[in-house]
């Protein structure tokens, strides 16, 4: 199910078939549906801060940003991203990323690259699980997030 974006930024990525595309907050509606599969995937691998539809109300604002790789004229890739300003420096957080065929569109990491230093950003941010920290071969690992779960207290 092919669909027609307004394309902020496009690049194709080193196999000819796939295609990076920043999406226009005004057209998230037209590739949602496609999407939503996606960032379940990467969301099933959290601790439940954030649902679907909590993704797609920042991304209507433009508060988040969503990229998608698109291989033809279909999704095989979807990624959330925000800048987050600290208190001494701005970056750009990846929220999410998931999709088939990683190979095809792995180099999209360059185009986000250039968003950030474009966007005042000094630093690329995710949270990830071990899998792709070990994929993210130039990346440094700086830290780990840990959690306990408090629900049972709280009753």
């Amino acid at each position: 199910m092919g669909k027609t974006v307004t394309q902020i930024e496009a690049e194709s990525t080193q196999a000819p078939s796939c295609k990076v595309a920043l999406v226009n907050s005004e057209d998230i509606e037209l590739v949602w549906d496609e999407v939503i599969p996606l960032v379940e995937k990467a969301l099933s691998h959290a601790e439940g801060e954030l649902k679907p539809e909590d993704i797609r109300k920042h991304l209507d604002t433009g508060d988040l940003r969503l990229w998608v790789a698109m291989q033809d004229r279909d999704i095989i890739a979807a990624m959330v991203t925000e800048i987050i300003q600290y208190p001494r420096k701005k970056i750009v957080r990846v929220i999410t990323v998931a999709g088939k065929d990683m190979s095809m569109w792995y180099d999209f990491l360059p185009m986000l690259e250039g968003y950030a230093v474009r966007n005042g950003c000094s630093s690329l941010e995710a949270w990830t699980r071990k899998g792709m920290t070990r994929k993210l071969k130039d990346w440094k690992h700086s830290y780990d997030i840990i959690t306990k779960d408090l629900k049972q207290r709280m009753q």
